[in-house]
């Protein structure tokens, strides 16, 4: 039986008298590993960052197991909810220092150093991160998938039980990009951690998302299994170009194709409709 986890309604916010999402209603079930995708500027990034609290409501609520996030203490908050952000700061430390950092929202009352229960949690993140193998390493030399490895082990270092992750396949190859979400998949489903994450990538989105939530400008346009989002109407439609949408013969997930528009005006002569 699925339990709600996080609860969102009529949620507007955005930033100064500027509002980027308008009137969402979401909510999510526990151990679910839920895509936002959509066009850029359609409130994404936003959209996580009210979750999170990191910007003040409008009007509406999130509520998370029950409670209105804004009544949860700072501390409490990080022990239960991990954010992987886009630009993080890397600092001159070492990996397993920068992973230790997520325990702080553990910390006693008056407690300064990290105790040996700290430790053999960052030990487990690592290891489950594949990041032991460099963890004397400087953040700062690491690779860039090396580094969202390190990213995502500090979040599970606040051993929580939502990851929230904005586009943390960015600027990363292919490999880096399938280890980083079968990571994510790993942690779904053998530790039952709940993940929301944003996605520029469609067919990402596609193959690794239970349900996908497609936004356009500051709202909510369709929400669903990806078969249910990722048709050709609604991406054209959504995105404003030309695509051809298939399935993966692997996994039947929608796949979705692109039409340059040099390969449509060269179609459309041929079948003599000359645009």
């Amino acid at each position: 039986m699925m339990n709600t986890l996080l609860e969102i309604k009529g949620l507007t916010c955005g930033y100064d008298a500027r509002f980027f999402i308008q009137e969402i209603n979401f909510s999510l079930e526990e151990k679910e590993f839920v895509g936002i995708i959509g066009p850029n500027g359609s409130g994404k990034t936003t959209f996580l960052r009210a979750i999170t609290r990191f910007l003040k409501s409008q009007k509406g609520t999130v509520i998370f197991k029950g409670r209105d996030v804004r009544q949860i203490g700072f501390k409490e908050f990080a022990r239960k909810i991990a954010v992987v952000s886009q630009n993080q700061p890397v600092n001159d430390i070492t990996v397993e220092e920068f992973v230790l950092l997520g325990r702080i929202p553990h910390f006693e009352k008056m407690q300064f150093l990290e105790t040996a229960h700290d430790f053999e949690i960052a030990r487990k993140v690592m290891s489950l991160t594949q990041t032991s193998k460099f963890k004397d390493r400087l953040m700062r030399e690491l690779s860039g998938g090396e580094r969202q490895l390190a990213f995502i082990a500090r979040a599970l270092a606040q051993e929580p039980q939502l990851l929230l992750l904005d586009e943390p396949t960015t600027h990363l190859d292919i490999g880096h990009q399938v280890a980083v979400l079968d990571l994510l998949k790993k942690l779904n489903r053998e530790c039952g951690l709940t993940v929301i994450i944003v996605l520029h990538d469609l067919n990402l989105a596609s193959e690794y998302c239970q349900r996908l939530v497609l936004m356009r400008e500051g709202r909510i346009y369709k929400a669903g299994h990806p078969d249910e989002v990722l048709s050709y109407q609604i991406i054209e439609e959504v995105y404003k170009t030309v695509v051809v949408v298939e399935k993966n013969p692997i996994s039947l997930r929608p796949y979705v194709l692109l039409v340059p528009e040099e390969e449509r005006r060269a179609r459309s002569k041929k079948y003599g409709k000359e645009e």
